[in-house]
């Protein structure tokens, strides 16, 4: 009965350590990382003779902080694993390129081709593991465009799933 008894009590001691440690990782603003914004313009963005960042700066819906709205970046306040989704919204007479962009490189993009008189919107996402500093953004490609209005179709949003 003894031996129950503490390894019971060496159990619980295991459980509400592991309970702080949840409680930390999770209330600690260092280890959180959370946005989500549109462009919101009422109207095309683009063409431009060279690719460009984009900056959802018009709408920004959550952020704890790691997404500058100024410059359009986000950069990973802790080495992790994040998710990022994207939306772009164009007429389709017109082309849209859009890349999520890690460090200056494309790691998926999303490309609609002329093709008639509708809006379409294209969407992509990609889970990638960042270092501290990385840095995330959109980059529109050159010579396309992207469109939004105050229903909010072009979106970037990006979260910490779990720190390593």
């Amino acid at each position: 009965v003894l031996i129950l008894v503490r390894v019971g009590l060496e159990l619980e001691a295991r459980l509400r350590n592991t309970e702080k440690q949840l409680e930390d990782l999770m209330t600690s603003p260092g280890k959180r990382a959370a946005f989500g914004a549109s462009t919101s313009l009422d109207g095309s963005i683009g063409p431009f003779n060279t690719d460009i960042t984009l900056i959802y700066k018009n709408n920004v819906f959550s952020n704890t902080g790691s997404y500058n709205p100024a410059t359009g970046i986000f950069t990973a306040p802790v080495k992790g694993v994040y998710y990022f989704s994207f939306s772009g919204h164009n007429h389709s007479s017109k082309p849209m390129g859009l890349s999520l962009t890690k460090n200056g490189v494309k790691m998926v993009i999303v490309y609609n081709h002329p093709a008639g008189r509708r809006y379409e919107t294209a969407t992509n996402g990609m889970t990638l593991q960042l270092e501290v500093g990385d840095q995330v953004y959109m980059r529109l490609w050159a010579h396309t465009w992207i469109f939004d209005n105050t229903n909010r179709h072009s979106t970037f949003i990006g979260h910490l799933l779990f720190p390593l």
